[in-house]
């Protein structure tokens, strides 16, 4: 089969698009679960890493299965190297910013994360040009998550990080500036991957380039750290590890990206939004934690913003 057939013309997300995007937010906002319950058996960062290296044999498998090449060269490799070390610093900056603010406050500025990509996108590649009322929604939309996480701060104070993380010590502020560097590192790998030739090869080959560059970078750093060690295994460990190598890291990032070669990546980014309200969500359900009338407006905020970005442009009559 040639690989040289043109991709078609990416387009606005469609009902199909949207649920599978809500989806994947479900899980990645389930994933915040998956790496507590692990956390007391594997170290943060060597978990990562080992995430990412068992996703990548994965990726290799299902492109060996399908015919889909891999190691040919067709000039995707600096892009690739670029994206996987991109990729990496996003889980270096969180796990490093979580030891210093809580995940709470982690997640208000990673998930600023569409507001850079949109940016980037916007000036860097050609059909992602955004209209104002796409910038408004992207507006609303990060009211409503900043909405939702003070709601958290109100009612359940620090997070799970290393101290109390409120930012009010130089500690503090220098965790949450990690946590806007992995919101900028994430927006960056997504701009290299739609502005570079990665745009027009396959999504197992575009996955396997972050997942292999990053383990090897997550492993190294590990390594350094002292955390190349295993405290415990247990059922639930195993479980929760499994989850974040196959359901996300190699399912929901093989999507994503496919997603990415179909779909206006700007719009598809700001659904990220919905992540960390998924997070918290289940929270409630699994963890016990309040909800309020607070939150429930700031989902809907979300939504609101979401609609404002999707809201399709007027076509000249005539």
């Amino acid at each position: 089969m040639s690989t040289t057939t043109a991709l078609p013309a990416r387009r606005a997300p469609d009902s199909f698009a949207i649920l599978l995007m809500i989806g994947l937010c479900a899980i990645w906002g389930l994933q915040q679960v998956a790496i507590k319950s692990t956390n007391a058996a594997l170290p943060p960062v060597f978990q990562a890493g080992l995430r990412s290296a068992i996703a990548a044999v994965l990726v290799w498998m299902w492109a060996r299965s399908r015919g889909t090449p891999l190691f040919r060269d067709d000039g995707t490799l600096g892009a690739g190297l670029l994206a996987g070390v991109l990729f990496a610093a996003e889980f270096v900056c969180i796990f490093l910013g979580l030891t210093l603010t809580s995940a709470s406050r982690m997640a208000v500025f990673l998930y600023t994360a569409p507001c850079f990509t949109a940016l980037g996108l916007h000036w860097f590649v050609d059909g992602e040009r955004m209209r104002r009322i796409q910038w408004l929604g992207i507006a609303v939309a990060f009211a409503g998550m900043a909405l939702a996480f003070a709601d958290g701060f109100l009612h359940t104070g620090a997070g799970t990080g290393a101290n109390t993380g409120h930012g009010s010590t130089l500690a503090g502020a220098a965790g949450d500036a990690l946590g806007v560097l992995a919101g900028i590192a994430w927006a960056a790998t997504t701009v290299v991957v739609r502005g570079s030739r990665l745009a027009h090869t396959s999504a197992s080959k575009t996955l396997f380039y972050q997942l292999a560059v990053s383990a090897v970078v997550l492993l190294a750093l590990a390594l350094g750290l002292g955390q190349m060690r295993v405290d415990a295994v247990t059922p639930l460990a195993l479980a929760s590890l499994a989850y974040q190598a196959v359901i996300v890291a190699f399912v929901s990032y093989l999507l994503w990206f496919w997603l990415l070669t179909r779909y206006i990546a700007s719009r598809l980014s700001v659904f990220s939004f919905l992540t960390p309200l998924f997070g918290v969500t289940f929270g409630v359900l699994l963890l016990g934690d309040s909800f309020s009338a607070r939150f429930l407006s700031a989902a809907l905020l979300v939504l609101a913003g979401i609609a404002l970005v999707n809201v399709p442009a007027k076509r000249n009559k005539g």
